[in-house]
């Protein structure tokens, strides 16, 4: 078949972009790491470097990978399936599910008036961290393991602006929601997940925390750069009572089928959340930042990119030596997604930020 002008302006922009995406790969000295482009079911992809470096592994299409705050999605999709299901409104007080939630001190109202979507959309008044505090002693846990731990610590801790005035990620609030997930489906939060998300989309190789004895093959390590060379950080952590907040390891082929139903051309045939209740986690909710020509709000759980007349929808995920991100433009049935292994003496958020706008520029336009 012929290659229009605008095939070939694609074919053109997603080799400038590999082509980039390798060269700051290689200034950062990222072990490992994968771009994925998506359109109308076609996949333009590039792998670099190593899922393991002791054995030479390299990455590829079914290295699984730990995508940590993107997690927080599949918690927003849960919410909105219960609440289609009328065992909850979005917005009724946290309160009433995790009445618990009382211990907290706000100095700006009661506890009550903070609700559902504000913990969505990232307004709580709530810190940003699970733990008030860090530690690095081999015999610290990554994060609290049980919500009693977290509940034992609502007496010392407060609420730090107006809640629903002005957004600030909280960790903490979608914590929350994971828990009233708990509450009212009686299943933990992964079980849920597995039964009303991914084995409906077909991520049979998608899992929390520890990897099963069978996908250890296909884990990725992560890395972070000593003295100029990469110290591998080991295949696995447990995130604890957090594992809704970003607990999630995929491989990207499974990952490619989120990205499908999120563009609502998965092929599966089951119907996981209505269209409509999907669509309005991305109703904008509170303006965030405008700079480089690109406009950022909070939707639920969601963000929006606004750039050069164009409106993307996406989540980004930063734990254990992993940066990755996610965007999609249903409109055009396109999408795009990335993730790295490593961290070091370079910024690796700026990495990202620099890396995404590129993509916003030469290929999402293309489908304005």
């Amino acid at each position: 078949m012929e290659s229009t002008a605008q095939d070939s302006s694609l074919i053109n922009s997603r080799n400038s972009t590999f082509n980039n995406f390798e060269k700051k790969l290689k200034e950062h000295q990222v072990v490992g790491g994968a771009l994925l482009f998506l359109r109308d079911g076609e996949i333009a992809n590039h792998y670099y470097g190593y899922a393991e470096l002791s054995e030479r592994r390299v990455v590829d299409e079914n290295t699984i990978f730990h995508w940590a705050s993107i997690t927080k999605t599949l918690t927003a999709i849960g919410i909105m399936q219960l609440r289609d299901r009328g065992l909850l409104a979005l917005d009724t007080a946290l309160t009433d599910y995790l009445p618990e939630l009382r211990e907290i001190h706000n100095p700006y109202g009661d506890m009550d008036e903070i609700t559902v979507r504000m913990a969505l959309n990232h307004s709580t008044g709530l810190r940003n961290s699970t733990w008030p505090w860090g530690g690095n002693e081999d015999w610290h846990p990554f994060e609290p393991k049980r919500w009693e731990q977290l509940v034992a610590m609502f007496p010392y801790t407060q609420i730090e602006f107006e809640p629903g005035s002005r957004h600030s990620y909280s960790n903490p609030a979608i914590i929350f929601l994971g828990q009233i997930i708990e509450k009212l489906s009686n299943d933990p939060w992964e079980i849920y997940v597995d039964k009303h998300i991914l084995s409906p989309l077909g991520m049979n190789k998608s899992y929390f925390n520890h990897t099963p004895a069978h996908l250890l093959p296909y884990r990725s390590n992560s890395y972070v750069i000593k003295e100029g060379k990469p110290e591998p950080r080991g295949l696995d952590f447990h995130t604890g009572i957090t594992t809704s907040n970003g607990g999630l390891n995929a491989p990207l082929t499974d990952m490619v089928r989120y990205l499908n139903f999120l563009l609502g051309r998965s092929q599966t045939g089951t119907e996981i959340l209505k269209r409509s209740s999907l669509e309005e986690l991305w109703n904008e909710e509170l303006p965030i930042t405008e700079e480089g020509g690109v406009r950022s709000s909070a939707a639920l759980s969601f963000f929006l990119e606004e750039f050069d007349g164009m409106r993307v929808i996406g989540h980004t995920g930063t734990q254990w030596s992993y940066y990755s991100w996610f965007y999609i433009h249903p409109e055009s049935g396109t999408a795009a997604i990335s993730i790295t292994n490593t961290d070091g003496d370079k910024n690796m958020h700026q990495f990202r930020r620099e890396v995404t706008r590129e993509v916003f520029r030469d290929f999402f336009t293309q489908f304005k």
